[in-house]
């Protein structure tokens, strides 16, 4: 039996698994740095985020769509009201004969029935246009109000994601206390990456379907992982990123016992120490990918040398609870998906 960043691996996967050299040591608290709480803190803010953006879009569709069925009646409606007005100016210059007077003007049986049905065909005629123009009317209102509620779905959606960002923030900020990022690594982390993910599948709504830690981790962690974890770990193979991967733990905190979190070496071998030179670009391109695709694998957070990047808020400082490569994560991309 073997470790790696405290995953027992069975010794059928050695050959999966780094030389012991490169492996890192396990730290002594939790390998994936901060705290319990403030995974938790980060997880749930994410995710808050990431649904209200996702209602914030939906309702934005749903009001662009709104806006131009409310055009469209509106011409409706002028063209409705022209033609009632058409009625109502004929009826004023020519004068209105009363149904009574207009019979009794014919002067045979044949002249009286179609007058009669003539007298019926104008009435229901005019009974329509103006029947028309009330229900076109009535249907710009509803569709107004609709617009309307529309209108303050957003700005509560707008809400929701401000505090969601402020949440994870601020847990943050309370983590990073007593360790800060220093100058030399602010901006390090930036790669760049043009390669586009194939999107997850996605509830017929656009959120995100609810998975569980079911299928099999086919990296030498074994276990298991969710059917969207497993697809953000294929389409990063798919874009050239075929280093050492571990996804599952069976302890621990955070999404790895979940099956939500994968850790992806920045060295050839696996995990070491911190990644330098070449070794470092590759964990940069490799953090930039998912932070291009992270809408469309569902991305919760990214984290990659001191640094946490979150979809509400971009880059933040991320400190390592042992000051060690892999609490501090300059030894490997680690990422988690909703």
């Amino acid at each position: 039996m073997m470790f790696t960043l405290g995953v027992a691996i069975p010794a059928g996967a050695a050959s999966a698994a780094p030389p012991a050299t490169q492996r890192a040591a396990a730290p002594d608290n939790d390998e994936e740095g901060g705290t319990p709480a403030l995974r938790a803190a980060l997880d749930a803010a994410s995710k808050g985020y990431l649904d209200a953006k996702r209602a914030l879009d939906t309702s934005v569709q749903r009001q662009q769509q709104l806006a131009a069925k409310l055009k469209t009646t509106e011409a409706e409606m002028n063209e409705r009201s022209g033609k009632v007005g058409e009625i109502a100016g004929v009826a004023y210059r020519t004068g209105r004969l009363s149904t009574v007077s207009a019979l009794l003007n014919t002067n045979t049986p044949e002249g009286f029935m179609d007058r009669a049905a003539a007298l019926d065909v104008v009435a229901a005629n005019e009974d329509r246009v103006l029947r028309d123009l009330i229900a076109t009317k009535d249907e710009a209102n509803r569709t107004r109000v609709a617009l309307d509620g529309e209108i303050r779905e957003q700005r509560k959606q707008v809400e929701v994601m401000a505090k969601r960002k402020e949440q994870a923030e601020r847990a943050l900020t309370v983590a990073n206390t007593r360790q800060q990022t220093t100058a030399s690594d602010s901006g390090s982390n930036r790669g760049t990456s043009t390669a586009n993910a194939k999107p997850a599948p996605r509830n017929s709504d656009g959120s995100w379907p609810s998975e569980s830690c079911s299928v099999n981790d086919p990296t030498p962690a074994n276990g298991c992982i969710t059917p969207r974890t497993l697809h953000a770990l294929n389409q990063a193979k798919a874009a050239g990123f075929t280093r050492y991967v571990s996804c599952h733990r069976s302890g621990g905190s955070g999404e790895h016992p979940k099956g939500r979190a994968c850790d992806f070496a920045a060295q050839k071998n696996g995990f070491g120490g911190d990644a330098t030179g070449g070794d470092k670009t590759y964990g940069n391109n490799l953090a930039a990918y998912f932070i291009r695709n992270a809408d469309r694998l569902a991305v919760l957070y990214v984290i990659w040398y001191r640094q946490i990047w979150l979809p509400s808020s971009g880059w933040k400082s991320y400190s390592g609870a042992n000051g060690d490569p892999s609490s501090d994560h300059t030894n490997h991309v680690h990422l988690s998906v909703y």
